[in-house]
């Protein structure tokens, strides 16, 4: 069996069996440099030399944890849970607790829809906009799987769709550019209209994560961001919400300027330090606090980008794909579907659609086109491939984003309430839409 394969499945079943996923990435990386012909001293080379690849954006979220541990401590978390749950009243009714979660779920979703285009800052939100907010999800019993349902579907749709801010580098700078440079006539008013059935399987499971599989309570404790008990912060004062604001707006609006979540997130440390935050605790605790609350999910997104190294050194990437093309025979129907199959382990296994898109168009694109598929066709074969296994990978950061922030208290696990709920709900209705969009283009 292929090595991408195995080593794939062996990433999921060790996380599955609730291996720290740092370990079963490291495991799984050497798996597959071995069985992929590559001798141990290469293997590792290759796992060592990608590291540095995840260290910018590890650190990066670091910096995050250490400002959003620094905003708790300003009252503003208190302050605003006492604010919303106050709008409800002392004995409030299921019709107003269920206009205030809906109307939560409407602000996240758009925030997250967002942050593709209109204020660019891709996962960079999620830290500063999730960790104050959980403990209103605490007090409305909200399954913190559907926020990172929801949080996902902003991620990832938008880019599929919308050709803007990511949407525009995933769309026209990356699909577009690898299908007409191995040989695809198209125009580029032709990309929305094409990945349009494919987001009707993310939409599809985005309502049934809302209205079906997370609409139950679910009880959480009542935690700080560094996971002790909770403790009441001094009220907020004129000067502090003055300082709160500067901050966010310093860490967004540099992040903006620089593209660098390092400096974005140490310019919004560095104002809460001069004066917005409770006195009595040192920077140095705060930045402790946070690193330690963001450590698992930097330390993944490094192990992460070693496995993709090594994913990419054995070469059997580019042999996965030909190897379907022995199976199909001149079925058109079980081509479309092996192709998305194909498509959905590599991007689990690298943990970017952006990756993806290289490695299986040279490929994907005369093997379509020889099957008969129309233009829209194999666009929607190629970009869905691509985006499958984005939701639902456990080093993608549409999955690694969302824990950041939902597991600030540390009552959120990576694998079974960020990655498990994304891949059931997107990853299967996006690979039958894609296989229809296929079909009927």
């Amino acid at each position: 069996m292929n090595a991408v394969v195995i080593a794939v499945l062996l990433v999921l079943v060790l996380s599955l069996a609730r291996v720290n996923v740092i370990i079963a990435l490291t495991v799984s990386a050497l798996v597959a440099g071995l069985l992929g012909d590559m001798s141990l001293a290469e293997t590792i080379d290759a796992f060592n030399t990608g590291l540095g690849g995840g260290a910018t954006i590890a650190l990066g979220y670091a910096l995050l944890g250490a400002f959003a541990v620094a905003l708790s401590h300003t009252g503003i978390t208190d302050s605003l849970s006492r604010a919303i749950i106050g709008r409800l009243g002392r004995h409030p009714d299921n019709q107003a607790v269920t206009g205030v979660k809906y109307a939560l779920l409407v602000a996240i979703l758009l925030m997250s829809i967002a942050s593709q285009n209109a204020v660019p800052i891709h996962i960079a939100f999620i830290p500063i906009l999730i960790p104050p907010l959980l403990g209103v999800f605490n007090k409305l019993n909200l399954d913190r799987r559907l926020i990172a349902c929801v949080l996902t579907f902003g991620l990832v749709t938008t880019y599929m769709v919308l050709p803007v801010g990511f949407g525009g580098i995933f769309l026209k700078d990356i699909l577009m550019a690898n299908l007409v440079g191995n040989g695809l006539q198209m125009q580029a008013d032709e990309l929305m209209g094409a990945m349009f059935i494919p987001a009707l399987g993310m939409v599809f499971g985005l309502l049934t994560a809302t209205f079906v599989s997370y609409r139950k309570p679910r009880q959480y404790e009542e935690k700080d961001l560094d996971g002790s008990e909770h403790v009441e912060h001094q009220p907020l004062s004129g000067t502090r919400i003055a300082m709160v604001m500067v901050a966010i707006a310093a860490t967004l609006g540099i992040q903006l300027y620089t593209d660098s979540m390092i400096f974005g997130a140490l310019a919004g440390f560095v104002v809460l330090n001069l004066g917005g935050m409770d006195k009595g605790i040192s920077s140095q605790d705060l930045f402790t606090q946070g690193v330690r609350m963001m450590a698992t999910v930097g330390f993944i997104m490094i192990a992460a980008a070693g496995f993709a190294a090594v994913i990419k050194a054995t070469g059997e990437v580019p042999a996965l794909v030909d190897s379907i093309q022995a199976m199909i025979g001149t079925d058109k129907a079980l081509a479309a579907f092996l192709m998305l199959l194909v498509g959905l382990f590599i991007t689990m296994g690298i943990g970017s659609s952006f990756s993806t898109i290289p490695i299986i168009a040279a490929i994907y694109v005369p093997l379509a086109l020889g099957f008969g598929f129309s233009t829209p066709a194999v666009i929607a074969l190629v970009g869905t491939a691509a985006a499958l296994g984005d939701a639902g990978s456990p080093a993608s950061d549409s999955t690694l984003g969302p824990t950041a922030g939902l597991n600030a208290d540390g009552q959120h696990d990576h694998i079974w309430d960020s990655v498990v709920p994304t891949f059931l709900h997107y990853n299967l209705p996006l690979l039958a839409s894609g296989w229809v969009a296929a079909m009927v283009l």
